[in-house]
């Protein structure tokens, strides 16, 4: 057991007050909870979960309960990515199956309450790990071997889950799962494109021509990383919590995989990729992405030999990711300043995307 002896608010992920124009309107929402959460008293307080870029989650105390809102991002119109409704009724059924998915309260459609539908969780306390955790959690190269073996082995767990089972079977459409994927980045891009770069009619073309053959669907998470696994303070290798479902379906489990390694920086990995790093996955003893695939392919029996092409198509999936984001920020949707800088991030990725087609390797 690794655990952590002191946890200070450096190691949780604190809210802060909520950034200009994302602000709530708490007396809307503390009628709604008043008449909609059984057993709610009191006055209602919000702050904000500040690093987030996608959807926005609020920590929401009424008297002394705490519950978590998410809502998706003012002047986003990207709506298959920002369906809370869709993304309320897989934890619904998914959290019996799979603990670490967190645990639904309501849903409200009603957009007289915020402006947009939402829902509310429970919320689950333990210590996400960020780019650079602080020095006083001490990531010894034991500890670092543990999270990333930990990281690759929950991934697999959760494509093991037989999600007609639970309820999942209508989620997705995994018949041709992989070349809508593909082709429908491609057209993300083009619709948010604000810059010039020469790397992304190659790589577009590249991906489209050479789609790998369909393999077995399972759900898949389709974001995950260290910064959406809670841990347990007491056991910092031991899985809590995973956030972030929003664009979680039924598809390619290797392109989930794929995902995991875009934001997974290895140590030898160049100076630049080291700027895009997510999180302390280049720490010593670290796995690296050759390491966690041969892990990933021990442990659930499948063909990895396509992994390449996976990993090329996730780092332009991230690229746009990031992209749209830049693009709800250039057109003056958002006032995030984080989002100001993204377009740098988004020349990084998609070279490491051409990088990893051109060569073959991981």
């Amino acid at each position: 057991m690794f655990s952590v002896t002191s946890v200070s608010n450096n190691f949780l992920d604190q809210p802060a007050a909520a950034r200009p124009g994302e602000e709530l309107p708490l007396p809307q929402i503390e009628a709604f909870l008043l008449r909609n959460i059984p057993g709610t008293s009191g006055s209602l307080t919000a702050t904000q979960f500040p690093m987030g870029h996608s959807n926005l989650t609020y920590l929401l105390r009424l008297g002394d309960r705490e519950m978590v809102l998410r809502r998706p991002p003012f002047g986003s119109n990207v709506k298959t990515a920002h369906d809370m409704g869709r993304e309320y009724r897989v934890l619904s059924k998914l959290h019996a199956a799979y603990p670490e998915a967190p645990r639904v309260l309501f849903f409200c459609e009603d957009a007289s309450i915020l402006g947009s539908p939402f829902y509310l969780m429970e919320r689950i306390h333990g210590i996400i790990l960020r780019k650079d955790p602080p020095a006083t959690l001490s990531l010894t190269p034991e500890v670092a071997r543990r999270l990333s073996e930990l990281f690759i082995d929950n991934l697999a767990r959760l494509h093991s889950l037989d999600y007609k089972a639970i309820g999942l079977g209508d989620l997705g459409k995994p018949q041709g799962y992989l070349e809508r994927q593909v082709r429908g980045w491609v057209k993300r891009y083009l619709a948010s494109r604000t810059h010039d770069l020469p790397e992304v009619e190659r790589i577009s073309d590249w991906l489209v021509e050479r789609i790998p053959s369909a393999i077995e669907a399972t759900l898949i998470h389709n974001d995950y990383k260290y910064d959406n696994l809670v841990l347990d303070p007491g056991d910092i290798t031991r899985v809590v919590g995973v956030l972030d479902w929003e664009m979680s379906t039924i598809g390619d489990p290797l392109s989930d995989l794929g995902t995991a390694l875009a934001y997974w920086v290895d140590a030898t990995d160049p100076e630049d990729w080291q700027n895009v790093r997510w999180c302390p996955s280049n720490y010593p003893g670290s796995l690296t992405r050759a390491q966690l695939v041969e892990r990933y392919a021990r442990i659930t029996g499948r063909d990895v030999s396509s992994m390449d092409y996976y990993l090329a198509f996730a780092r332009f999936k991230v690229a746009v990711i990031l992209q749209q984001i830049h693009y709800r920020y250039h057109q003056g949707l958002t006032q995030d300043q984080r989002f100001a800088e993204l377009p740098g991030k988004v020349r990084i990725l998609m070279r490491a995307s051409w990088q990893a087609a051109e060569t073959g390797s991981l």
